[in-house]
């Protein structure tokens, strides 16, 4: 199995105390990555298809990358410009972010229809976000979606997570058009309970789950912080994580993906999938970061 995520991965600054910020690197899609590179066989390879600059932080990003056991080989480099920024704010273990990301070079990633449909070859399952649709052009958002379904066509199991920041969207109905287009041409969709509600309008996961189902997917996984999980794989599940403390929620639902979707393709029943990806978020959230090693 060939693994590719396509996103943006960004410098993270995280507050340690006392005013002082820790460097690192994250982003959804990439957390995705990491995570599922930690949980899947060797010989199962995990590869970033993305964009990264010219400059220092890009060359120190893609040697974390290549250190975390990712593959690179499709992140292109261009020249200009560099990577995004965020910043980490907590209250409480919840987070909210900064984003300095207006040179970020992945906002180029679906630029060049043949270097996607390279990075796609092969490909035995895609991963991909909202907000890897949200930092592209329309142009750039139609482009990576016909590189997914022709991915999606030769065999890939295609996996999305709406991941919704409607700050980065022009208005609320660019939004929901990208994100149903986006679901329709996927295998599995990972939402979170509170975004549907609020772009959406679900009154319930129950209705979360039948909208998508709407739109074509065969396995609908809404997520719901720490309520239950409620799936849907041509039968219902229900799952309630166990109380968990909260340190950080940065990457909750990320790990909760990867855990997800790294049982499952390995043949794991629901139930399994269900409680081994609540299992891994419950760690991440338990420390600080959004990259968290996982404990078996």
């Amino acid at each position: 199995m060939r693994v590719v995520t396509i996103g943006e991965c960004m410098v993270e600054l995280s507050p340690t105390g006392g005013g002082l910020l820790r460097q690192g690197f994250a982003g959804d899609t990439f957390n995705m990555a990491w995570y599922l590179r930690r949980l899947l066989p060797a010989a199962c390879s995990v590869d970033y298809l993305s964009a990264v600059g010219s400059d220092a932080l890009s060359d120190q990003m893609l040697g974390f990358m290549q250190t975390a056991g990712v593959g690179v080989a499709h992140v292109a480099r261009v020249d200009g410009r560099s990577v995004g920024i965020y910043l980490i704010t907590l209250q409480n273990g919840e987070r909210s972010f900064s984003y300095w990301r207006d040179s970020s070079a992945a906002k180029t990633l679906a630029d060049d229809p043949a270097a996607l449909a390279q990075g796609l070859a092969g490909a035995g399952l895609v991963v991909f976000s909202g907000i890897t649709l949200a930092i592209l052009s329309q142009a750039g958002r139609a482009t990576l979606l016909a590189a997914i379904a022709q991915a999606r066509a030769a065999g890939a199991v295609v996996a999305f997570d709406p991941n919704m920041r409607e700050r980065l969207w022009p208005d609320a109905a660019d939004l929901r058009y990208w994100i149903a287009a986006a679901a329709a041409g996927a295998d599995v969709v990972l939402p979170s309970f509170d975004e549907d509600a609020r772009v959406f309008g679900d009154a319930s996961p129950t209705a979360t789950i039948a909208r998508y189902r709407g739109w074509g997917a065969g396995c609908v996984v809404v997520k719901n912080g720490a309520g239950i999980v409620q799936a849907w794989d041509g039968a219902t599940h229900q799952m309630q994580p166990a109380p968990s403390p909260v340190v950080d929620s940065t990457a909750a639902g990320d790990s909760f993906n990867a855990g997800f979707l790294a049982a499952r393709i390995q043949g794991a029943a629901m139930a399994a999938c269900l409680h081994g990806a609540a299992n891994l978020a419950a760690q991440v959230i338990a420390a600080p970061g959004a990259l968290v090693a996982p404990k078996a």
